[in-house]
């Protein structure tokens, strides 16, 4: 015992306090290399917007990475006899593996943002941008996973029992494999998924979707889910792998121009032409009519009433449901006032001054009180009632 603490003390008289001042000058040195980097590239990269998002994404994850980078010199140039110098370089490689993924993690995320950025959504027209942030978001996204799992390898090989343990799995016996290739089939099935919405891009962000009968628009687009905003601000998270295996609408694929349909039934007599005029005036005095479709058509009949559908035109499917239910409120008030006869009747026809079917049996079940032709019934006397008293 007194040997090792008297071989300590002359470690710390000998080398350790020059090892320490070094490691401390190393890290003022990296912080210094990092501010000055920082300020050389915010310059250089001021007129490009994605470099310039990713000088900032990774600043701080490269002061780390450089600190790091500087002490791992001075603890390699340290001498080997040194107790505990081996633990140190090892936690001081894992840490510095760490921050460098961390570095390109930041990387990719800035690119990413740079990226979306430079496309802003709120335009009156924009598909393209939409486009771009689908892709964007999950192929940086997609990125991040392959360099997240690229540096955890690394910082397993790093370590000796590790490097092992990872060659007897991948030697072993084949219900350990299935059992693994098992469980990391929907973390591979659903990153495959990614990169072909990324690619053929079934669905963007803010693409107007019917899925399993609900109406919303993507919300999000995550690695492993979708986010359906529906209507009524309720949330529907879907698979990603859901999208590629079964089928559903997209209003929004090519453009978000879309026809809007009115439905009335009226009366057989009602006059066209004085509706169709209604319904021109009604469509050019609403804000959400895009000007390109109004269109009124006798499109199916029924034994009492005529179906009439009207067909107008929108720039979105919010503007075309506004506009549906200003249509329909318009032309409603506007028969009921003009035409209140034409609304659907249910007629019944009296030939030749015989009561209907249905009138007839009810007189037969209830005969009819005696007019002048007929004779009122003889009245029967009644035996007096006798006298109580």
């Amino acid at each position: 015992m007194q040997t090792q603490w008297n071989a300590l003390v002359a470690w710390a008289d000998s080398s350790a306090l020059g090892l320490l001042v070094a490691a401390a000058l190393a890290v003022v040195l990296a912080w210094i290399v990092h501010r000055a980097g920082v300020l050389v590239l915010t310059r250089v990269t001021r007129g490009m917007p994605v470099a310039s998002t990713v000088v900032r994404f990774v600043r701080p994850a490269a002061r780390w990475w450089l600190m790091f980078l500087a002490l791992q010199v001075v603890w390699q140039g340290a001498p080997d006899d040194i107790p505990m110098i081996g633990t140190i370089r090892q936690v001081n490689s894992l840490l510095l593996l760490a921050c460098l993924t961390w570095v390109g993690l930041r990387a990719v995320a800035g690119v990413g943002q740079g990226v979306v950025d430079q496309h802003p959504l709120n335009v009156v027209d924009n598909l393209h941008a939409r486009r771009i942030h689908t892709q964007a978001k999950v192929l940086s996204r997609t990125v991040m996973v392959v360099v997240g799992l690229a540096g955890v390898a690394l910082m397993l090989m790093t370590i000796p029992g590790a490097r092992q343990f990872g060659t007897s799995l991948l030697a072993s016996a084949g219900v350990v494999g299935l059992v693994v290739g098992m469980a990391a089939q929907p973390v591979f099935g659903n990153l495959i998924a990614g990169l072909q919405l990324a690619l053929a891009q079934p669905i963007r962000l803010d693409d107007v979707l019917i899925v399993e009968g609900e109406w919303g628009r993507v919300e999000a687009i995550t690695g492993t889910y979708v986010v359906l905003a529906i209507w009524d601000q309720r949330r529907l998270i879907i698979p990603l792998r859901w999208f590629i295996e079964n089928p559903f609408q997209n209003w929004t694929r090519t453009s978000s121009d879309i026809i809007g349909t009115v439905f009335l039934w009226v009366d057989y007599r009602l006059p066209l032409e004085p509706l169709r005029a209604e319904a021109q005036r009604l469509c050019e005095a609403s804000p959400h009519w895009d000007k390109r479709l109004c269109l009124l058509q006798v499109t199916d009949t029924t034994e009492r009433t005529m179906q009439l559908r009207l067909l107008c035109t929108a720039s979105d499917s919010g503007k075309a449901w506004d506009l549906r239910c200003f249509l329909r409120e318009g032309l409603i008030t506007f028969i009921a006032r003009e035409y209140p006869e034409h609304l659907p009747l249910t007629r019944a026809e009296v030939r030749g001054g015989e009561p209907p079917l249905g009138a007839a049996r009810s007189l037969s079940e209830h005969p009819a009180a005696p007019g002048p032709s007929q004779p009122m019934p003889a009245v029967q006397p009644q035996p007096p009632s006798p006298n109580p008293l």
